[in-house]
Formats: C-alpha cells, sequence, structure tokens
C-alpha cells in the first residue's frame, strides 16, 4: 500500500492494491477531473513532486514529452511504485477545471419521499455513464416535449460509484416544473438531465474552519458540500446553521445528528423564523450570528439559499470579519431565476 500526499494541504490518501491514483483520490472524496479514463484526454494531468509510478499507457497528445519532463502526470493510469507519492493539486495556479457538463443524460427515478412540509427528495440514478460533478454543483431537469420547462435543483449529495444523483424540490406556487415532479414523476420513470453546472465549490487545498449556512432547500448544495469534505476527512470544524420557517419545514436533521455523532467536528443548528420551538434557535441567521461567532476572519463560508437571505447573510459575516476570498455563495438564482421553482 502507497500513501498519495496532496499538496499544499498535506492530506494524505491511501492507494491500495492495483488502483490508480485517480481511483484512490475518489475512493476518499476527491473530485480529481477526469474524463476518458485511459490515458487519452489529459483532463486529470498534476504535477508530481516527489515518488515514483508506473505511468502506464497514455497517448502523446494527452501527456507530452515536456509534460513528463516537468514531472506531470496522468492520474487515470498512474500507479505509485513507492511507499509515498506527492502530487501538487489545488493550489490557486493548479485548480482543477469543473468537469465537461453533459446533456440529456439519462437517470431513472429509483426513489421519492417527502421529507418536508412542500419538499419532496427524490433519487436518481443514470442508465448509463454518470455524471460527473463537485460538491456543491446543481443539474437541470425537465420536459420539453411535454411542455416542462427546465429548472435546476442543486445536487444534495456526495459523488458516489454508482452515480446515483439526490435533488430536494420544494413545491414553487405556479412552477410548472416542481408540480410535474411533485405530481406526475414517479418511481420507474426515466428523465433526461443536464450538468453538472455551477461554481459553487470549495478549494481542496483549503485548510480553515468551515461555516455553512443555508435555507429552505438551499440546505442541498451544502449538505453535498459537508458530506464530501467529512467523508474525505476534514479535520477543521465544519459548522452548519439551516434556517426553516417552521419545524415543519425542517428536514436533513436526521443525516446532520449522525454527522455530528460520527464526526467530533462537525456541529449543527437550527433556528426557525416564524415560530419558537424548545431545541431550536429562533430567528434570521443573519441576526443570530453575531451572537455565536463573533469574529469569523480565520472561516471559509459557503452560503445557500434566495438571493435575499444570501445577501443577508453576506452582509452579516463580512461584518463579523469574514474575507471576500473565503466567502462562497449560492448565486444560480440571479443567473436562470430559479427563484420561481422554489430551488
Amino acid at each position: 500500500m502507497s500513501r498519495i500526499i496532496i499538496q499544499p494541504s498535506g492530506k494524505t490518501v491511501e492507494c491500495k492494491g492495483s488502483d490508480t491514483v485517480l481511483m484512490a483520490l475518489e475512493k476518499a472524496g476527491y473530485a480529481l477531473p477526469n474524463n476518458c479514463r485511459a490515458g487519452a484526454c489529459g483532463e486529470c494531468k498534476v504535477k508530481v513532486l516527489e515518488g515514483q509510478y508506473d505511468q502506464g499507457m497514455v497517448l502523446d497528445m494527452a501527456l507530452t514529452a515536456e509534460e513528463r519532463r516537468q514531472g506531470i502526470g496522468l492520474m487515470c493510469m498512474a500507479k505509485p511504485i513507492s511507499d509515498e507519492m506527492v502530487i501538487e493539486w489545488g493550489t490557486a495556479d493548479a485548480r482543477p477545471k469543473l468537469f465537461p457538463p453533459r446533456e440529456n443524460a439519462l437517470f431513472v427515478l429509483i426513489d421519492r419521499r417527502e421529507v418536508a412540509n412542500r419538499t419532496l427528495e427524490i433519487r436518481l440514478r443514470p442508465v448509463g455513464q454518470p455524471i460527473r460533478y463537485w460538491p456543491g454543483q446543481y443539474v437541470t431537469i425537465g420536459d420539453d416535449r411535454a411542455g416542462i420547462p427546465l429548472r435546476a435543483y442543486s445536487i444534495a449529495n456526495a459523488p458516489r460509484p454508482d452515480g446515483e444523483i439526490v435533488l430536494q424540490v420544494a413545491r414553487a406556487d405556479d412552477g410548472v416544473t416542481s408540480a410535474w415532479i411533485h405530481d406526475v414523476l414517479r418511481v420507474g420513470d426515466s428523465v433526461k438531465i443536464n450538468g453538472a453546472y455551477g461554481t459553487f465549490i470549495g478549494d481542496p487545498s483549503a485548510e480553515t474552519p468551515v461555516l455553512c449556512l443555508a435555507a429552505g432547500t438551499g440546505l442541498a448544495p451544502i449538505m453535498d458540500l459537508a458530506e464530501a469534505a467529512l467523508r474525505r476527512g476534514y479535520r477543521k470544524k465544519v459548522d452548519l446553521i439551516f434556517s426553516a420557517r417552521t419545524v415543519a419545514d425542517v428536514y436533513g436533521q436526521g443525516m446532520m445528528a449522525w454527522w455530528r455523532t460520527k464526526h467530533r467536528n462537525f456541529d449543527y443548528k437550527i433556528t426557525l423564523t416564524r415560530e419558537q420551538q424548545e431545541g431550536y434557535l429562533a430567528g434570521r441567521i443573519d441576526t443570530i450570528l453575531p451572537g455565536l461567532y463573533p469574529d469569523l476572519s480565520a472561516h471559509s463560508i459557503f452560503i445557500a439559499g434566495s438571493p435575499e437571505f444570501v445577501d443577508a447573510c453576506v452582509a452579516a459575516v463580512k461584518a463579523l470579519g469574514a474575507k471576500d476570498e473565503l466567502i462562497h455563495k449560492e448565486g444560480f438564482f440571479a443567473i436562470q431565476n430559479a427563484r420561481s421553482e422554489g430551488r
């Protein structure tokens, strides 16, 4: 067994048996960009700083002779042959590229359940090649032939080997697509998915405490990011605050409680804005935040929800010292007006 050390973060991944470096990273929860997985496209190239590895058979157009001399390798085919292999991945000048989005990828609805008042969770599994995505990204779903417009929904789970994705869909007033998903789609139905899209993702080299702020179904990308970070062994503190109108609007609490029990560095709080209940905070996140976190200058912040919620939280965390470069916000609403469909 070899160890893959990722620099500059210093995080370590075990590479077992005949696994490639790409496979080892994926098993640990790191979504290293890739496409062909056969040494032909060049998307998974990184610089190898130390250690020996068998590069395997790769095409010259994917990895040139000059790149080899510079210590660059293709991780989809590379297999460590030394006890340690150090790679450079995640720095500002070597940040992984987004996966190329796909159109009309065929999925089957394998499960659906109501998780909160007016919120449905659906599980979709690919028929063919899975959609590759970074935690925090979104896909679009609809049916043009049936007059159902494409609408965007954030993926709520970290990448899985079987390619299954989870979407959480709030029923929106006059929302054609959300009504179709709630009232028409049934287990066993085939649907076509486009994506993944968006840049609401974290830097894998980050090594700061993390504060996640979510409202409504903005919880979906936040849970995706948190799951991926915890699964890959992120050691810094990860806190999540979820804002809901009432207890009937709260969901995901079971999973968050499980994370808190399993991962000592994770904690969560739920605040209600339209009622007071024992065991819950009361009030909008931007108003209660100063009493919880007087100084956010060292934190990475992730915010997802309605445009109004995001704007209010951004102002609040900045007032508490959060740095612009460490504030990540789900800005898709402003791009395609997905607010009307209640993402």
